[in-house]
């Protein structure tokens, strides 16, 4: 896991003739989802960097009950994935700050977000560099998780 004010430097001291790949995201419940998405990610570059909302910048996106789990948590788990090379944390809405540090290779989004949406896609472009949008693998998503865990236990959803 990298700290924020170091991810910059420590990328392009790692990169070389890499391929960076940047992708990122709440990733507030691990699922198979995600998963494949980020060893699809991977499989684009050299080097996968995740970037990960902070706990502040989810509850501002997804709400009071959100994140579930803790921005460390999350942020260990996603560490812990053989096709994630590096973790680092942000704590604005967007990643477009850190893209301007990181100035990755591609940059990936899930098939929900259109391309010309997604954040981060000038810098991107104008290094000469891919974005895109890859697919999402169906019936997959942190809200419909948690959806189905609380009809479980026969509670609702707020």
């Amino acid at each position: 896991m990298l700290r924020r004010e170091d991810a910059g430097a420590r990328i392009a001291a790692c990169r070389g003739d890499r391929r960076v790949v940047f992708t990122n995201g709440c990733f507030d419940i691990l699922h198979a989802g995600h998963a494949d998405l980020l060893a699809r990610a991977r499989e684009r570059g050299d080097m996968l960097v995740v970037g990960v909302n902070s706990d502040a910048s989810v509850r501002r996106l997804k709400g009071d009950t959100r994140p579930l789990n803790p921005e460390d948590e999350r942020m260990f788990v996603l560490a812990s994935l053989a096709c994630v090379d590096f973790v680092t944390l942000f704590d604005e809405d967007t990643p477009f700050e850190l893209i301007s540090e990181i100035r990755p290779n591609v940059l990936i989004k899930g098939g929900d977000w259109p391309v010309e949406a997604i954040v981060g896609r000038d810098i991107v472009q104008a290094d000469g560099g891919e974005v895109l949008s890859l697919p999402l693998k169906p019936g997959f998503s942190t809200t419909g998780l948690v959806r189905k865990i609380l009809a479980t236990c026969g509670c609702e959803a707020e």
